[in-house]
């Protein structure tokens, strides 16, 4: 596998607010019989609060179905909020209509997970990134397939693939085509939903660093989707760790790493692979129980409480908030982990 280059420490970040969100809400109704009534809703995602500051990258991290693509889809408004509240530069975008949204599409886009299945098979390469400027009515200085032809230089292609189909390229270039795409607007936000997950492990840490790189080199600000938290250490300034429709842990980068708060956050990253064997003999590996439970019927208190070895009879009956416990960093635990006022640290390796 190509290797990623060292986590180094992030540059300097402005404290300009570029996205906030607080109290999203995304209920899906579950309709049954006849005159398809309403029975239930899938509760993929339940109260959000988080900001996003310009330059960043914020990394959404968690098993599947705890609601990380529905917060994407949701931010980019291809979904309608339940409820809760989405600004967006200072501006209510929760409800706005398509007709309004249609010009703030240039400022917030989003790659999508599988480069096979989001690229149009029957359009050239020239079509699909040069779609943005005629969608937007966009005026190039010389012309729009200038324009591609730079875009794709910027991605790592070369220009005369401009008159190629996607079928002639493998999944990485796929991958560049849309990140193309996506950059066409030269957007102030991109929502990555698991950018590099469809793509082969050898490539992945090419994408990756690409994504840096544009990031440093255009301003851009991220908010990342992933499950690979090797990823998503090597890209982060912030984590924000779901589960089951709600953030449990938030902060940067080194704190979540090494000294996670919630004990979901400790499951997950002892499971990351550890290449050396004398710290993976040291690492003492989480074993979680049971399944995730049904977002249909999601579990009173904490909805981890199910498969928490610290889970007291608190936790069954009084849902915790997400708090700051330590300067930057939040948990939603009763009895967290690595907090200045705890008995013990818990360093993960």
């Amino acid at each position: 596998m190509s290797e990623l280059t060292s986590p180094t420490a992030p540059a300097e970040k402005t404290s300009e607010t570029l996205l906030s969100v607080s109290g999203l809400q995304k209920y899906f109704p579950i309709r049954k019989g006849l005159l398809q009534r309403v029975q239930g809703h899938v509760q993929a995602v339940d109260g959000l609060n988080f900001s996003v500051q310009k330059g960043e990258t914020l990394s959404l991290v968690g098993e599947s179905g705890c609601g990380k693509t529905t917060t994407g889809r949701l931010l980019t408004r291809l979904l309608e909020p339940t409820a809760g509240k989405i600004v967006f530069e200072g501006e209510d975008i929760t409800h706005m209509s398509q007709s309004k949204m249609r010009p703030l599409r240039r400022d917030v886009q989003m790659i999508f997970q599988d480069p096979y299945s989001s690229l149009n098979p029957r359009h050239t390469v020239g079509a699909i990134v040069g779609a943005p400027f005629k969608l937007q009515k966009v005026q190039t200085e010389n012309g729009v397939k200038k324009a591609v032809q730079e875009l794709l230089e910027l991605v790592g292609l070369s220009p005369e693939h401009y008159n190629r189909y996607p079928h002639e390229f493998s999944g990485g270039q796929r991958q560049r085509i849309g990140i193309a795409r996506t950059l066409a607007l030269k957007p102030k936000l991109i929502v990555a939903d698991e950018p590099v997950s469809a793509l082969d492990v050898s490539i992945q840490a090419q994408v990756v660093n690409l994504l840096e790189d544009l990031q440093n080199e255009l301003d851009l600000t991220y908010v990342m989707i992933a499950h690979d938290l090797s990823v998503v250490r090597h890209v982060s300034d912030r984590v924000a760790v779901m589960y089951l429709g709600k953030i449990v842990e938030l902060g940067d980068r080194t704190g979540v790493y090494e000294k996670p708060m919630h004990p979901y956050t400790m499951a997950l990253l002892s499971a990351v692979p550890v290449p050396d064997p004398e710290r993976k003999a040291k690492r003492e590996r989480i074993r979680l129980k049971g399944d995730v439970p049904s977002p249909i019927n999601p579990p009173s208190g904490c909805r981890f409480h199910t498969r928490c070895w610290k889970a007291q009879e608190i936790c069954k009956t009084e849902e915790p908030e997400l708090r700051e416990l330590a300067p930057g960093r939040r948990a939603a635990c009763h009895f967290p982990e690595n907090t200045p006022d705890s008995d013990h640290t818990v360093k993960v390796v």
